[in-house]
């Protein structure tokens, strides 16, 4: 078993990536959006999509997402 963690994503990857919004968003362009990228995931803001995105591990992501799903809305 490899310890080695997987390789990050690069931009024409990012460039090529599907970003979907939530469902919330109620077609505004005032949310974030969210691309699958395998073991990672990028965010990035729905305003400036020229923004570099936040690149996140898919665990990381999962931690984040169930934090503010659990209704823990505070940081720190």
């Amino acid at each position: 078993m490899s310890t080695t963690p997987p390789r990050r994503p690069h931009a024409e990857e990012l460039q090529k990536a599907r970003w979907r919004k939530s469902s919330y968003s109620g077609g505004a362009n005032d949310c974030v959006e969210i691309a699958d990228l395998g073991a990672y995931a990028a965010v990035r803001d729905s305003k400036d999509i020229d923004l570099s995105p936040v690149i996140l591990s898919r665990s990381a992501l999962d931690d984040l997402l169930g934090h503010y799903t659990d209704g823990e809305t505070r940081v720190g």
